[in-house]
């Protein structure tokens, strides 16, 4: 697929497209034949990145700032839109990763704050300059980035909120746009950089495990990520018109492990006709509750 330029003729704009998962989805989708629009909030890392792809003979420009700023994300999109005739593709990897003080116990309200604007922020103003384009054009592609954190397991505070919120506006966005052609998906990805590498960051994975909130394989592949190249296909699917079909599904990238979450489901747990039983008591909830409780302390 790749010597088929599938893109050819597309416009695309990745934030946090300048350095590790973000550039090597923006450098797959020009390699395909999209015009790319790159986004970093680091001027000389936007410049190398945006120059390592028209060395290659391909197109990209760039942008740049924090599209936490709404005028920054709208700048984005209408650059596309100016190089490439329109924004046909909007990919959001941009993040940053959460300070060692980020327990409930220890969390600083700034550090949230900036979680928050680098991870849903960037992706709520991008997603709204560029869906009303898209809807105009009666077709697009929105893949946002979460992570296996947003299930709560590494805990932390504002990293694991962010992404659970982007993986719900996702799937709000996907329902919302679907009816116009337009969809939206996540990739929860694992891949080695400057985010998951480093003392800092393999100290707080081993503390994670020596706490059992990890388990041994988790721990382990959290230390030995993959490349970023292994987890940029999966992207490039859900941009092409392979995927026209696909959207609100939420997946995982990881090396050769490709996988898709099941949309969370309620299970029964009791159930009473309200218009002819009173609420349930404390004794009946407690019969009814406690083992499933315990089920899930130990998994």
């Amino acid at each position: 697929m790749n010597d088929e330029r599938s893109l050819r003729g597309r416009g695309a704009v990745v934030v946090g497209g300048s350095r590790g998962i973000g550039f090597a989805v923006a450098a797959l989708l020009a390699k395909n034949g999209a015009g790319v629009v790159i986004n970093g909030r680091d001027e000389a890392a936007v410049g190398r990145a945006v120059k390592a792809i028209t060395l290659s003979g391909n197109s990209a420009v760039g942008v740049t700032g924090s599209a936490a700023d709404a005028a920054i994300a709208t700048q984005a999109i209408d650059r596309c839109v100016e190089e490439f005739g329109a924004v046909d593709i909007l990919v959001n990897c941009a993040g940053i990763a959460e300070p060692p003080a980020s327990s409930i116990l220890d969390a600083k309200p700034w550090d949230w704050r900036a979680l928050l604007d680098s991870h849903l922020t960037t992706v709520f103003n991008t997603c709204r300059a560029a869906a009303p384009r898209m809807v105009e054009q009666g077709r697009g592609s929105i893949i946002n980035t979460s992570s296996f954190a947003y299930l709560g397991d590494y805990g932390g505070t504002g990293y694991p909120a962010g992404k659970g919120a982007v993986t719900s506006l996702t799937l709000a966005i996907a329902a919302e746009l679907k009816e116009h052609g337009v969809r939206a998906n996540v990739v929860c990805p694992g891949a080695k950089t400057r985010l998951s590498s480093g003392f800092a960051y393999e100290a707080k994975i081993l503390e994670l495990y020596r706490r059992q909130m990890l388990d041994e394989a988790t721990m382990r592949g959290s230390l030995d990520a993959p490349p970023a190249d292994y987890v940029a296909p999966l992207y490039q699917f859900l941009a092409d018109d392979l995927s026209a079909d696909i959207t609100g599904e939420i997946y995982i990238a990881a090396g050769g492990f490709v996988g898709r979450f099941e949309r969370p489901t309620p299970t029964l747990v009791g159930y009473r006709d309200h218009r002819d039983a009173p609420p349930w008591t404390m004794a009946e909830l407690r019969q009814m509750i406690p083992e499933r409780g315990a089920d899930r302390s130990t998994r």
